[in-house]
């Protein structure tokens, strides 16, 4: 882009500037982010049930973080399922569809410091098992089914050991929202002093032993168990035996296994010297519901036993489980439906989130993560903080997103200070978007190059710059100062689409520029002045394909300035190279604007008259709105044609607009 040689004047900073911006969207009414106020109370099943972040007991002494830190494979064979699990270095492994392991009831073994989570609610092991070795340490298992390595007569497990997961001597393992049916001998079997365990929002179905817990002398596992569902089991749901601390809340016990036997048919059985916590359970159509050894200790408090008979023990102390950790406890009455709901695979459960700085140091390093071609949802949760680095999602990475996790968009700054004169245009982006499918959310973009500081042939300093389609800005903000938002395409006549809504833009020479289909809905865009009574710049420097109706269009938002009034344009006429196939289009409507826009707004470029460009405006409103001979005023009737959804429908239908 073409230089225009004056000064940007010292200003408040990003911080300042953004709070100003906070007032504008309140009056704006364009929807603050931030968490929803809950001070009603959500009912039990309308919560949010699942969260990437361990709880209960797998959260202490260091917690659980399974394979953070290491790259995202996809799996869907057994043979590579069998190399990333057993690697040395910590994986993320998303098994997608169904993985039948040969030979029937053969192991799966899993290392230290891996996460296995399934893909969508299809991910499934069939015929196999999930084993962990002796010292195995750090894995999480996720949003798996595993199924079905029964052998026809073996009712009770004797000849065969072909369990869903089985661990022996390990510690800080999370398995959670998976289902167990069906297998050879139990479903999960957790032994030998394994330590810091959680099991949390599974099914158990369709067996004889569901869940057994310990087989040791030693008194020393720690385990809590929530929200899980056994139903069409028989017995050990769970059997915990010598376990120093159980804690049982809000599982759900149903349609027992009922074969008349009379000691072997049972709910929870607290065994050894086991101290076990009931809390709020529900058990229906269970014999022997709980029950305890002589040696051992079982608080129960607030369950609810519908159709039950037989043992419901309670005695001694046990243990407060407060002492250890915080917890949510849902009502037991509300136990069936939330369990029968949330529990098992989930579709929404299925993505991928990295997490900056605590498991990747930069943003970049958590993009090299994810593989190429990537075909499933990874999100990069980025804690509040000033990331200074360039960052490149190249297009072999599509389906990511970028969230910055703090209360405001501020929080989490990504900022560089490259300008053009090192390394060109595309060089100077604090970040590129090449992929497809990107969406950025409760961000700040930066480029603080000081271009009054220095005095180069090439002051161009992009915030960000998108070539990828589909790509989503929501509640961000972009400063930098000329050119600060680019939205191209990979080439003149491919199209690519950008919504950017609820957010944040701030320049002064075109620094809302290129050829992408843009949208700008329900924002705030500052021009910043140069110093200049005259002319401190242009909003806009569109480089629309001819053959694309559709370029940018900014609607329902509000340019605000402190430049002087009529010394800004809102747009010129961009032909990259001299390209006359560029041919800009513009429509700004129903939009505030300032005192600062100039009668005449639009202007031409590098030879190229404005006039043979798509220039227009409809219904603005506020002082810099008023209409004059120079400034085309579209149609009511082709404004019905130029909606949001008109800009961004493509042959896909895209409409990223309707999540709100």
């Amino acid at each position: 882009m073409t230089h225009l040689h004056s000064k940007r004047l010292s200003g408040p900073g990003p911080g300042r500037v953004l709070a100003t911006v906070v007032g504008l969207l309140a009056a704006l009414v364009l929807g603050a982010s931030g968490e929803a106020d809950a001070s009603a109370g959500p009912s039990p099943v309308a919560a949010p049930r699942w969260t990437d972040q361990p709880h209960g007991f797998a959260s202490l002494a260091g917690g659980t973080t399974g394979g953070a830190g290491g790259k995202v494979v996809t799996v869907t064979d057994q043979a590579s399922l069998a190399r990333y699990a057993a690697a040395e270095e910590p994986y993320v492994i998303r098994v997608s569809g169904a993985i039948a392991v040969e030979p029937f009831g053969s192991d799966i073994v899993v290392a230290s410091d891996k996460t296995i989570i399934g893909v969508g609610d299809t991910g499934e092991i069939v015929h196999g098992e999930l084993h962990l070795n002796p010292g195995t340490s750090n894995v999480i298992i996720r949003n798996l089914t595993i199924r079905d390595s029964y052998v026809e007569g073996d009712w009770d497990g004797k000849t065969t050991d072909f369990d869903a997961i089985q661990m022996d001597t390990v510690d800080h393992v999370w398995i959670d929202h998976n289902r167990f049916t069906h297998m050879g001998d139990g479903l999960l079997d957790i032994r030998k002093d394994s330590r810091y365990i959680t099991v949390s929002y599974n099914r158990f179905t369709n067996h004889n032993k569901a869940l057994g817990i310990g087989w040791t002398t030693n008194v020393l596992t720690e385990i809590t168990l929530d929200h899980n569902w056994f139903t069409g089991t028989k017995q050990r749901n769970p059997s915990a035996d010598n376990c120093a601390y159980a804690h049982l809340y809000n599982n759900y016990l149903s349609a027992q296994v009922a074969d008349g036997d009379p000691t072997w048919t049972y709910g929870n059985w607290s065994r050894g010297r086991t101290r076990m916590v009931i809390e709020n359970s529900y058990y229906d159509g269970v014999q022997h519901p709980y029950q305890a050894d002589a040696t051992a200790e079982l608080v129960q408090r607030g369950s609810i036993l519908k159709n039950t008979t037989g043992r419901t023990d309670a005695w001694g102390t046990a243990f407060d489980p407060r002492e250890f950790y915080t917890y949510r406890l849902d009502p037991a009455a509300a136990v069936p439906a939330l369990v029968t709901r949330f529990s098992g695979p989930q579709k929404q459960l299925g993505g991928v989130t990295l997490h900056v700085p605590a498991d990747y140091a930069t943003v970049q390093a958590a993009v090299d993560a994810v593989p190429a071609g990537n075909a499933f949802g990874v999100t990069i949760a980025i804690a509040p903080g000033t990331y200074r680095e360039k960052v490149l999602i190249p297009a072999t990475k599509p389906n990511i997103v970028l969230r910055g996790t703090g209360q405001d968009r501020s929080d989490t700054v990504i900022v560089h200070d490259t300008p053009a004169a090192y390394g060109g245009s595309t060089g100077s982006a604090t970040v590129r978007i090449a992929a497809n499918d990107v969406t950025a959310r409760h961000l700040t973009f930066s480029n603080d190059f000081d271009e009054a500081a220095v005095e180069l042939n090439g002051e161009q300093a992009l915030a960000m710059k998108t070539t990828g389609d589909r790509i989503v800005f929501e509640d961000t903000a972009f400063l930098g100062n000329q050119d600060t938002l680019m939205t191209d395409s990979p080439k003149l006549t491919t199209v690519s689409r950008v919504y950017v809504r609820d957010s944040y833009i701030e320049g002064d020479v075109d620094f809302v520029y290129g050829r992408a289909t843009t949208v700008i809905e329900r924002s705030v865009i500052r021009l910043l002045s140069r110093g200049s009574a005259t002319n401190n710049g242009y909003l806009t420097a569109a480089s629309t394909w001819t053959g694309n109706p559709y370029g940018f269009l900014i609607t329902r938002s509000k340019v605000v300035s402190d430049a002087p009034d009529q010394s800004f344009h809102l747009g010129r006429p961009w032909h990259p190279g001299g390209e006359p196939e560029a041919v800009a289009q513009v429509l700004i409507r129903d939009t505030e604007l300032p005192a600062a826009i100039k009668a005449s707004p639009w202007t031409d470029m590098s030879g190229f008259s404005w006039r043979d460009a798509r220039f227009t405006e409809y219904r603005n409103h506020g002082p810099g709105a008023e209409v004059t001979a120079d400034r085309p005023q579209m149609s009511t009737a082709d404004a019905r044609s130029h909606t949001v959804a008109d800009y961004l429908r493509g042959s896909d239908d895209w409409a990223p607009y309707a999540r709100h």
